[in-house]
């Protein structure tokens, strides 16, 4: 007796979509038959999924979730609702919580916090930074994905949130690759060359030019290639595994590509909003539009499609960063005191699939980008992103029927600030989100019964 059948679906398995049924046990993947007209196993569930796509769940390599520390913002209850309803059954969270998980005590505590809330899968990533370098290397020990560092010093007023989160100096980011180079664990790094940005900002507020354009301005492309060719550097110097996030030009593309191609160990992350809203969002939108890297002009988002197409891009995560309503319109005439970031979590799968149907990239593409490579990049393959046989039972069922996005519905805490994609239809609807062979969400609703069924998934050790 299953727990759970899947039958008529179109599934992705091992780049090919097939007509499948699926069943589910104990959490795992344990029966697969392409026979038509076989007689079926029994089951205590059954979902026809016909007309729609069975894809291994949704994996968000790029999740801020704040909690604790600013819990007001976010919970892991809130955004891990989100993220079932978005798809996602696997969370990688990155630090800036209060204080970042730079040891195993903060780590442990950020499990504590998760475990009895988060209602999909979670994986955590480990702050690196200037302060206590001594850390670095015990906490790969701890499941770890990878660890996460910013290249500036803790923005005023936000000291605990990035603290041992920093690489401000060079000879910083030397030793702290150093340690990471002894894990063989990626380092995510934010990419923006500070220097040359904090410059931009104190010539704009001289002039008077704080209104919302002047973020996208104060913060131009070559800040994001300086920053990616030095970080290349330091990796060649130490051997450290780099994890590019959130990228949003296509000449540091072109850059981390060929760095690929020269056999260095790196990763390539962008995500939903630097391939489809352009900076004039920020004149609509004004804060809400506002991210770090910034949204970029329509020929460079434009051109970032190439990258995704030939294979240089790993993954696609949301960089998710909920505020409140209140921190985002807390300073309308000088866009440089808005926090930056937007939610994200619960739309980034529909918004990849609608973009199939637009033509822009391929459904396997599109699944593999979403599903398939976070789990090969991060060690997590074949229990995550597969529906072979022993796999954990994560999925998604959509179809590409329409479905208006409306920031109401979102089960996210900053589902106020979410602004840049209101409104909008696209070409996929979310049927069923499946966490270890537990129904998450189903039909436009997540089981809040599921409250606290996700697991800490640690990083296998080597």
């Amino acid at each position: 007796m299953l727990d759970l059948l899947i039958i008529n679906g179109l599934t992705y398995i091992d780049q090919r979509f097939i007509y499948t049924d699926l069943g589910i046990k104990d959490g795992k993947i344990v029966y697969l038959s392409t026979e038509a007209g076989n007689e079926l196993p029994q089951a205590s569930e059954i979902i026809d999924a016909s007309g729609c796509y069975v894809s291994p769940g949704s994996i968000d390599t790029h999740v801020h979730f704040r909690d604790p520390g600013h819990s007001e913002r976010e919970t892991f209850y809130t955004g891990s609702m989100a993220a079932a309803a978005g798809g996602v059954t696997l969370v990688l969270e990155h630090p800036i919580s209060s204080p970042p998980q730079h040891n195993k005590q903060i780590l442990d505590n950020r499990i504590r916090v998760a475990d009895y809330q988060s209602v999909v899968d979670y994986c955590f990533y480990g702050a690196a930074g200037a302060d206590y370098p001594e850390d670095i290397e015990p906490l790969s020990h701890e499941g770890i994905v990878a660890y996460k560092t910013f290249l500036q010093v803790a923005p005023e007023g936000r000291e605990e949130e990035f603290a041992g989160l920093t690489m401000a100096e060079n000879s910083d980011v030397l030793k702290g690759f150093r340690e990471v180079a002894k894990t063989g664990l990626p380092i995510a790094v934010h990419c923006e060359d500070n220097e040359m940005i904090n410059t931009n900002i104190r010539e704009f507020r001289a002039m008077n030019h704080t209104s919302p354009i002047y973020h996208a301005l104060s913060r131009p492309p070559i800040t994001e290639v300086l920053a990616v060719e030095k970080i290349l550097r330091f990796a060649r110097e130490t051997g450290a595994a780099v994890e590019f996030v959130h990228i949003s030009t296509p000449e540091a593309m072109e850059i981390i590509s060929n760095a690929k191609k020269e056999g260095i160990n790196v990763l390539l992350e962008t995500c939903p909003h630097y391939l489809l809203l352009d900076e004039a969002y920020l004149n609509s939108l004004g804060g809400f539009a506002k991210c770090n890297p910034p949204l970029r002009h329509r020929h460079l988002v434009d051109g970032l499609w190439k990258y995704i197409n030939d294979g240089s891009v790993d993954f696609i995560g949301s960089d998710h960063a909920p505020y409140l309503l209140s921190e985002k319109e807390s300073s309308p005439d000088d866009i440089f005191k808005v926090p930056a970031g937007f939610p994200g979590i619960d739309t980034r799968f529909p918004l990849i699939i609608d973009c199939v149907e637009k033509g822009k990239l391929s459904m396997s593409k599109a699944l593999d980008l979403l599903c398939v490579n976070p789990a090969k990049s991060f060690d997590l393959y074949p229990r995550k992103g597969c529906l072979l046989p022993g796999a954990d039972a994560d999925i998604v069922i959509f179809n590409q029927n329409p479905m208006t996005l409306y920031k109401e519905d979102s089960y996210s805490h900053s589902r106020d600030i979410a602004l840049t994609y209101d409104g909008l239809t696209v070409n996929c609807t979310i049927t069923h989100t499946i966490s270890r062979g537990r129904i998450v969400f189903k039909n436009g609703l997540v089981d809040k019964t599921c409250k606290g069924w996700g697991q800490y998934v640690r990083r296998p050790s080597h």
